[in-house]
């Protein structure tokens, strides 16, 4: 069999592939069981926007990748709620932009997402200063100086020039697990598992301070204070408090995935309608769609065969596309279609060349078969250097758009690179296939001159 029937059952297996790939029905990859979806961006789907800036004390020494480390907690925080598609990104030095696409009332996610999240285990004694759920103390947890005893309130009942500093016994750093339980209906808990050092630590407080308080506290607020009855020494716990469901299962995603290294506080928030986005997408989709009929009938008009040829070729390589955007998968924004139709002119590029060469080997008397060997041969050089500046041009939007938490950039720079990768096969592999098999299906291709444009 000849080579070029061996490329056409490959691209008609590929392209039954990509096909399925690109339904809609079509949600999971067999086998792997990795999800298949079309995720679109705020600007098509609409959505919430914000800006979360980091609020960094003067003179406190942050590491120099801490807000990546932010990011990503916030980003598994936002998963362990349960809210999907959401993007974080760095902004700058100090400032780190999330995207909610379809959400517009997302007001308790970002406070759950936002919250520093450091729960310490604080020795209150016998809790003289009578504190009492949702107050805020001081503890020795973030202070140079640390102290095992527990501060006496004067006796004369006057208040203190300096507010009191608990000693913290251990930190959320030493929970394995945090859930939530419901142990009466109405009424939640978080059980918690700790460290073999938890463990050992916990337990050999408990045992020594049983009758006195351990409270519980969250970002220096005190959320729960119970007595110690017993040496605690399995490794593992109960917080309870007043808690609401989502109350305690925002609490307990936070003390699964870590405390933030830095305080943030909401500096923006950017709200896009659903109708927008969704007009957005229609005029785009009906522009991209006029543009590809006129493209094809220049083709047709001004190439014949080859340009029938290639018609096919970008409809291949826009399924192929589409299911790489699906697969990945990528998000689709207005700036990442442009990219797509950019990156289609490539690929109609590249045939541009292929078929002017062809016919200028046609008219130095090469047979139809030379013509178009020589033809791909020398238009080869000028299509691999456009297109490696394209994809240079594409790593740099995408840097771009990374270090300035430019989502937009990012995009139109995914879905031009892609674009261009896809249009190489399809003008070097797939155009050059069916237009082989066509020359064979013709008796006498070269009294059909006309047909190449000639």
């Amino acid at each position: 069999m000849k080579q070029r029937y061996i490329n056409l059952i490959l691209i008609l297996v590929l392209l039954a592939a990509v096909i399925w790939i690109d339904l809609p029905s079509t949600t999971k990859l067999p086998l792997v069981n990795k999800p298949i979806a079309t995720v679109l961006g705020l600007d098509l789907r609409g959505g919430m926007q914000v800006i979360l800036k980091a609020e960094i004390p003067e003179g406190t020494v942050v590491a120099p990748d801490a807000l990546q480390v932010a990011k990503q907690i916030l980003e598994n925080r936002s998963s362990g709620l349960g809210v999907n598609e959401v993007q974080f990104q760095v902004a700058g030095s100090d400032r780190i932009v999330g995207e909610f696409p379809g959400l517009t009332n997302t007001e308790d996610v970002i406070a759950a997402i936002k919250q520093v999240g450091v729960l310490e285990f604080v020795d209150l004694g016998n809790n003289d200063w009578n504190f009492s759920q949702g107050q805020e103390i001081k503890t020795d947890f973030t202070l140079p100086n640390k102290t095992e005893s527990v501060p006496v309130p004067p006796a004369d009942g006057s208040q203190p020039a300096e507010p009191p500093v608990f000693h913290t016994i251990m930190t959320g750093n030493d929970l394995v697990s945090a859930v939530v339980d419901m142990p009466v209906p109405g009424t939640y808990q978080i059980n918690f598992e700790l460290t073999p050092n938890g463990s050992k630590i916990f337990g050999d407080y408990t045992k020594n301070n049983i009758g006195k308080i351990l409270a519980i506290v969250l970002d220096n607020k005190i959320i729960s204070a119970p007595r110690i009855n017993s040496a605690i020494t399995e490794g593992s716990g109960t917080i309870q408090g007043q808690f609401t469901y989502d109350e305690a299962n925002a609490l307990a995603v936070q003390l699964r995935y870590g405390s933030l290294p830095i305080p943030l506080s909401v500096e923006q928030i950017r709200i896009i309608g659903p109708t927008l986005g969704s007009d957005s997408l229609s005029k785009s989709l009906l522009a991209g769609l006029i543009g590809l009929i006129l493209v094809a009938a220049f083709m047709i008009i001004f190439y014949r065969l080859p340009g029938v040829t290639a018609v096919f070729a970008i409809f291949i390589y826009a399924a192929i596309t589409f299911a790489l955007f699906r697969l990945i998968p990528v998000t689709l924004t207005l700036p990442g279609i442009a990219g797509l139709i950019l990156s289609t002119g490539s690929a109609l590029d590249a045939n541009i060349l292929i078929f002017e060469r062809l016919k200028e080997e046609l008219r130095n008397g090469r047979t139809l078969f030379q013509a178009i060997d020589l033809g791909w041969k020398r238009a080869w050089p000028s299509i691999r250097d456009s297109n490696i500046a394209t994809l240079i041009t594409s790593l740099i939007l995408f840097w771009f758009g990374s270090s300035f938490g430019a989502s937009f950039v990012k995009g139109f720079a995914i879905t031009l690179a892609l674009g261009v990768l896809v249009s190489l096969f399809s003008a070097i592999v797939v155009t050059r296939t069916f237009l082989a098999i066509a020359l064979d299906l013709i008796k006498h291709p070269e009294n059909h001159l006309k047909w190449f444009g000639i």
